[in-house]
């Protein structure tokens, strides 16, 4: 049954439509609260493996990534082993801003800064200037260290959720591709890791381009 509003025809509702609609509503919502309550459950599970100096895998801008907290070296040597990666070759921090990166590069000048800004928050890499406290383990042979604010909202939520920058290489063995799904990296790492963050990951389809500031240069395409 409709009622009728000059040319434009309503639904009527008796109380057994309202009812309907009102218990419709309160499944979704019941339905958002559950998953937003999982997914902080599963942050923090993760940020509490980080901080006991854990080793993670979760999702990020194209790949999954492996991630710890960069200021525990044994877990940064962990992450190493894992990949069989030579520890020359540095790792990438990344941020949810660039307050979570200030601990570990040099203060940036304006024209530093500006040239960074417009491709930051997003799946850009930069080599800055490193503080001298920096671990080698981090930032390998260089005076420089790879750094990213990131775009991807999870990885922002866990950023955010830890209180800092963490770890983010590639989740695979060295010389192999990048797990782009939780089975492939499960069939790779999930006897390595203590912790697998489910979600999405980004729109890219490589990992993200490595540019040098000092010089301008692409390092790495993405």
């Amino acid at each position: 049954m409709n009622t009728y509003c000059g040319s434009i025809e309503l639904p009527y509702y008796t109380d057994y439509n309202y009812q309907l609609f009102a218990k419709m509503l309160n499944n979704l919502q019941s339905a958002y609260i559950a998953y937003s309550s999982g997914t902080r459950r599963t942050v923090q599970q993760a940020v509490s493996h980080l901080r006991r100096g854990g080793v993670i895998a979760y999702p990020t801008e194209a790949v999954f990534g492996l991630g710890c907290d960069p200021r525990n070296r044994a877990a940064v040597q962990r992450i190493l082993r894992i990949k069989r990666r030579p520890w020359h070759k540095g790792l990438i921090l990344i941020a949810a801003d660039f307050a979570q990166l200030r601990p570990y590069v040099l203060p940036l000048n304006d024209a530093q800064w500006t040239q960074i800004q417009a491709s930051w928050p997003g799946p850009v890499t930069w080599l800055l200037p490193a503080r001298p406290s920096v671990s080698r383990l981090l930032r390998g042979r260089h005076a420089t260290l790879a750094v990213r604010v990131t775009a991807h909202q999870p990885t922002i939520a866990l950023c955010r959720a830890f209180g800092g920058a963490i770890v983010s290489t590639s989740a695979n063995r060295s010389g192999r591709p990048p797990a782009r799904t939780a089975q492939a990296l499960r069939r790779q790492l999930s006897r390595d890791v203590d912790d697998i963050l489910p979600g999405r990951l980004g729109d890219g389809q490589r990992p993200s381009e490595i540019r040098d500031l000092a010089t301008g240069r692409i390092m790495r395409v993405g």
